[in-house]
């Protein structure tokens, strides 16, 4: 009998999340390329901004999965005190592309080091749109032409899209879906996608922001500080009145591996527990609420 009442807490819990009316477990709020091919866009209406550290590996293959949105698009590549010949790696890949490579400088105090870098980049960029690219994304054929069309249909001055990331290996596979689970949880897509909720997300991987907006609430110089970027500038979006979107897509995934369990540990400690505020309490309510939700009932069950 004891067993039953520590099972009630997360069977209420898992009833009232799928009563909840933003239905934060769905997946409505996506976007891909239709068929593979969304068009093209207007090479001198976007430009390419991207922060790079020690990407020699895979900042080919990004740059080329730029190259097949529209031929002749603006790249600005801040790279950002590598030591592994990230810019000649760039430059390699850059056939098809208008792409300059800006060499950043260590960054003031104050300042996180992606923050610094696009916030030097974006010096340099002059198109009415910015898309805000890491370094380890991957686009899919005509994805950035949906993307930027979606921005038009909707109104925002920003939409972004969740890569889809790793997941081959044992501990990926096993944690990288709970982990997006867990980010849609403290930020439901719908929500965050309302202009009247506070809820701001974005997924900073890859956004499309309008270059304007962005200058008028203050750069990134306003969110110098923070360690959850996309979220931050988000934020400092819809706090000036603007509208905001993100959503999930298989046309825009991450070609960074997460081989074991310490890759992905440190990836969700720089991401999630910062988004706890590194609150040991909150970490324990936290735990404590996962275990009431997912290990309480299969206990009771057995």
């Amino acid at each position: 009998m004891a067993w039953f009442w520590l099972t009630v807490p997360g069977a209420v819990m898992w009833v009232a999340l799928l009563l909840l009316p933003w239905r934060p477990w769905g997946t409505r709020e996506r976007l891909d390329a239709p068929d593979g091919h969304g068009g093209t866009v207007e090479p001198d209406a976007i430009t390419v901004l991207v922060p790079a550290r020690n990407e020699a590996a895979g900042i080919g293959r990004t740059l080329r999965s730029v190259a097949r949105q529209a031929p002749g698009l603006r790249v600005v590549l801040v790279d950002d005190e590598s030591t592994d010949g990230t810019p000649e790696a760039a430059l390699e890949a850059s056939e098809g592309l208008r792409l300059r490579v800006l060499y950043g400088q260590p960054a003031p105090p104050g300042w996180s080091g992606k923050l610094w870098a696009l916030h030097q980049g974006l010096g340099h960029v002059q198109t009415p749109r910015t898309l805000l690219l890491d370094a380890d994304i991957e686009l899919g054929p005509g994805i950035l032409a949906a993307l930027d069309r979606h921005m038009d249909r909707k109104g925002t001055a920003l939409s972004s899209l969740m890569a889809t990331l790793s997941t081959r290996g044992f501990w990926s596979g096993l944690l990288i879906p709970a982990f997006v689970w867990f980010f849609k949880l403290l930020y439901p897509f719908r929500l965050a996608n309302d202009p009247r909720s506070g809820v701001a997300a974005a997924a900073g991987g890859c956004a499309l922001v309008d270059t304007a907006a962005l200058r008028e609430a203050g750069g990134f110089e306003a969110i110098r500080g923070e360690l959850i970027d996309d979220c931050a500038l988000a934020r400092l979006l819809k706090r000036a009145g603007h509208a905001t979107w993100i959503g999930l897509s298989r046309s825009v995934t991450s070609h960074r591996p997460y081989r074991d369990l310490a890759s992905v540990w440190s990836m969700v400690a720089r991401s999630a527990y910062t988004q706890l505020h590194y609150s040991p309490a909150l970490l324990a309510a936290v735990a404590l609420t996962m275990v009431l939700a997912f290990v309480m009932p299969v206990a009771g069950l057995a």
